[in-house]
């Protein structure tokens, strides 16, 4: 059983390491300083960066509920 949820938790901490390395930066360079009045005129593409935002929260919480379920399990 402890098994599975370390499987599991392995599969949910890579996840989480890959989502977060494929959202793109809040300021994303210089554009965000430069060109900030731009993105609010035109709109940005934040269709991909939602949605991998809300993936990463839930990998998160995924990953707190997985470490205090297999710290209990060890003890």
């Amino acid at each position: 059983m402890r098994m599975v949820f370390i499987v599991i938790y392995v599969i949910v901490c890579l996840s989480l390491i890959a989502t977060v390395l494929l959202q793109s930066g809040r300021s994303a360079g210089l554009s965000g300083a430069i060109a900030g009045g731009a993105q609010s005129l035109f709109g940005k593409k934040k269709g991909l960066d939602d949605l991998l935002s809300k993936i990463s929260t839930g990998l998160a919480i995924g990953f707190m509920l997985l470490a205090i379920i297999l710290t209990i399990l060890a003890s």
